[in-house]
């Protein structure tokens, strides 16, 4: 019987050790594939100050926000909160850190944040984020947004999923329209009524912009706007069609164009996909916003987004430190794939090899083969209980891969056997080292 409830916080994961371990490998290769395109990886703290942290988040962010109680007679660090996202506390890192890196800066984060979400399947309050961020000084080219989504694909792409696209927009395309039907006094309003659009039937799309007091002609164009979608030489008559005479709109077309383009040089022209649609619920996206989909699960949801941000620093310099970056949900994604079945990364035992002596006679033999094991790269178990045989191999076959029971025959010169657990086939110790 529980003395207390010992069951995680809603909205917190926590897995067994086989489930664990195919998550750690999948954050290893995402890992590995942001280090292949040159990415350097850093830590913020996991606590900040609350103003720093909100200096930029928008949305509904300031109320799902941890904040951190502190005694009252500390004052100085009274106001603090557990960060949401990775991409403010990059800003404030690159503040405090620009004459000790290079520009532009490539960098990756690949941690824990925490967000008070709704408690519902598949929404996480505490998750990893494995986030890629180029970030300039002054100015950053177009040709970065490419390549900070083309390397969060590639890492998508470890997870073996079938048949991804890329859904990419701007944000200057959004603001410029709206500026040309003079509601630029709605841009947030509308922009938000537009990232929940797919979300809801569009009765209820139209219902939100007539609440604004939007007329019948501007939510039919911006209904017709939402629509469009395809790849560059399909969206740029739609857009031209538009007819919109907007210094701001012509340019986040350009930028737009300019990213489908470098994007289909990197052998992504069938896979990324311009849609009027995306918009991003965060503030300080300024230019690209890119979510990437399975059009064959699209009650799913994106599995990783990101933008560009132009003026993410502003709060906390003069200076100007252009970004671009991309993020990959962790937490929520193996969640969703384990569900759906789409996990291409085995769910199994970590361990190896599981060796079992029959009694304590056996353990200098098991210390040695422990060690001849650990040189080649295999991870081992040592069980010194005095438990029946029996109930050692049944830990055995809860914990690894395979076991293998050391007695007096095996200490006097017999080569041991290896029984492998998924199969029950059993093997000699020497087959099962060259395998």
């Amino acid at each position: 019987m529980k003395k207390l409830n010992t069951s995680p916080l809603s909205g917190m994961q926590e897995l067994i050790p086989a489930e664990q371990a195919a998550f750690n490998q999948l954050k290893e290769n995402i890992r590995g594939v942001y280090h292949h395109h040159g990415f350097l990886e850093i830590e913020t703290p996991v606590i900040d100050r609350t103003e720093i942290l909100l200096a930029k988040a928008g949305g509904d962010t300031e109320k799902q926000v941890y904040l951190v109680n502190k005694p009252a007679e500390v004052a100085e660090d009274a106001n603090q909160a557990l960060r949401f996202d990775h991409t403010v506390p990059l800003a404030r890192y690159v503040v405090e850190h620009e004459n000790d890196i290079a520009f532009p800066f490539r960098v990756t984060q690949i941690a824990r944040n925490f967000r008070g979400e709704r408690p519902q399947k598949g929404r996480f309050r505490e998750f990893y984020q494995c986030d890629v961020d180029i970030i300039g000084r002054g100015t950053l080219p177009i040709a970065y947004d490419a390549e900070a989504i083309a390397t969060v694909y590639e890492a998508l792409e470890t997870f073996k999923l079938p048949n991804m696209k890329i859904r990419i927009s701007n944000r200057k395309i959004l603001s410029g329209f709206i500026a040309s039907l003079g509601l630029s006094d709605k841009t947030a309003q509308i922009s938000d009524i537009i990232d929940h659009a797919e979300k809801v039937p569009e009765e209820k799309t139209v219902e939100a912009l007539k609440e604004e007091g939007l007329s019948n002609e501007a939510v039919a164009k911006i209904l017709a706007f939402t629509k469009i979608n395809g790849n560059a030489s399909a969206i740029k008559p739609q857009l031209d069609a538009l007819a919109v005479d907007n210094p701001e709109f012509t340019e986040g077309v350009d930028e737009l164009l300019t990213v489908l383009d470098l994007l289909d040089q990197k052998g992504l022209g069938d896979t990324a996909m311009a849609d009027l649609l995306i918009v991003r619920g965060l503030d300080y996206y300024t230019g690209t916003v890119a979510e990437t989909f399975l059009p064959e699960y699209r009650q799913i949801g994106s599995i990783a987004s990101g933008g560009r941000y132009e003026n993410l620093a502003s709060n906390f310099t003069e200076q100007s430190f252009p970004g671009v970056g991309m993020s990959i949900g962790l937490t929520r994604l193996f969640f969703i794939l384990n569900e759906y079945g789409l996990l291409a990364t085995k769910i199994e035992n970590p361990i190896d090899l599981a060796i079992i002596p029959i009694s304590s006679h056996e353990y200098r033999y098991c210390n040695e083969l422990a060690a001849k094991l650990h040189a080649q790269g295999l991870s081992t178990d040592i069980n010194f209980t005095d438990r029946k045989l029996t109930d050692k191999l049944t830990h055995a076959s809860k914990i690894a891969k395979a076991g293998v029971v050391i007695g007096g025959e095996e200490t006097a010169g017999v080569e041991p056997k290896v029984k492998i657990f998924a199969t029950g086939a059993q093997i000699s110790l020497t087959d099962y080292l060259k395998a």
